[in-house]
């Protein structure tokens, strides 16, 4: 997206950016508050932007369970309306620079893609090598440490603008713990900044491992696809080296799984097999502990059954992705 600083605080750009933020939030208390003086407060904003004084606020912290325990620190509306913005300028600047096997907080990419990738190199690995091993990692507390000055540095590579990218500086810098590491779980900036961050890691996997058709990323998991063990284990420790050396980030490696593809590789919820995918059992029984808490609600009245039949249909959707003949039976006979 080649937009200049002007084009992207105008006031139009704004409301377009309150109306993605506002989508599924009306309700809350902070947004009716904000549009309850919402031109006077999104011109205020501007202004703010226009001149120079603008100051990012103090975040809201609290922790939420989906399922893990996670840490979120929310920001302001007008902050977030400012993160909007901000996101769908750098999805527009790297969306093109993105590597094809990086899955996460990307439009038309997702689990179900990255399954799939994986599926699909496994399967021509099998065929064409006889036999094929996986080793998966992931980044020890990933948001926790993504390092502020790597990340500037990285994003100054593309980002011309001075003001962009001081506004940029602002957004980073709000938010930090004991040192200036860490974006966090609650601004829609951090989705991108993240991926902008393990796009490097996705530009080594590529151009200096060659790990083209045997790499797959969704966020901070990565898989590596291969027919020798000695060839992945060292992949693998080349690959930490660069995260420690560069990125500041650590590949634990109690956490490093090796598996071969009949014994199942565990990836995104599912279970992929030489002839096919499974839900794993946590994701199975998250499916059922909210289909019981919908259907609850239907028999109370508080949904219609209407809707109760339009969300089954969307997870019997869900499951078409997948080996789940038995399971798609189970919801028809139970809730249908």
């Amino acid at each position: 997206m080649n937009i200049d600083y002007n084009e992207l605080i105008s006031i139009e750009n704004l409301f377009e950016s309150w109306r993605a933020y506002r989508k599924g939030k009306s309700r809350k208390s902070d947004v009716m508050e904000f549009e309850r003086h919402l031109e006077d407060n999104l011109f205020s904003l501007r202004d703010e932007l226009r001149s120079g004084n603008y100051a990012h606020g103090e975040y809201l912290y609290f922790r939420i369970s989906d399922p893990k325990k996670r840490d979120i620190y929310k920001s302001t509306v007008g902050d977030r309306v400012v993160h909007q913005a901000m996101y769908k300028y750098l999805c527009g600047k790297y969306e093109p620079q993105f590597s094809e096997y990086s899955f996460s907080s990307r439009k038309g990419k997702g689990t179900h893609k990255a399954v799939k990738t994986l599926k699909k190199q496994t399967s021509v690995a099998k065929i064409s090598r006889k036999r094929c091993w996986a080793m998966k990692c992931d980044v020890r507390k990933y948001f926790e440490n993504i390092d502020h000055k790597i990340l500037l540095a990285i994003l100054r590579n593309r980002i011309s603008d001075e003001n962009i990218f001081n506004l940029l500086k602002i957004i980073v810098g709000s938010f930090h713990k004991e040192t200036a590491r860490s974006v966090p779980l609650g601004n829609i900036t951090s989705q991108v900044f993240a991926n902008i961050y393990l796009n490097e890691l996705d530009k080594f996997a590529e151009n200096e491992l060659k790990l083209k058709d045997c790499y797959v990323r969704y966020s901070d998991d990565f898989i590596i696809v291969g027919d020798n063990k000695k060839d992945l284990f060292d992949q693998v420790e080349k690959t930490g080296k660069f995260l420690s050396e560069k990125l500041m980030l650590e590949l634990p490696r109690e956490k490093i799984a090796f598996r071969k593809l009949r014994w199942g590789i565990d990836f995104c919820g599912c279970i992929i097999l030489p002839n096919a995918v499974l839900l794993r059992n946590k994701t199975k029984g998250r499916m059922f502990e909210k289909i019981n808490a919908i259907a609850h609600k239907a028999s109370l009245g508080k949904i219609s059954k209407g809707d109760l039949r339009r969300i089954l249909d969307s997870y019997l959707g869900l499951l078409l992705h997948y080996n789940t003949h038995k399971l798609k039976g189970k919801i028809k006979n139970k809730y249908c």
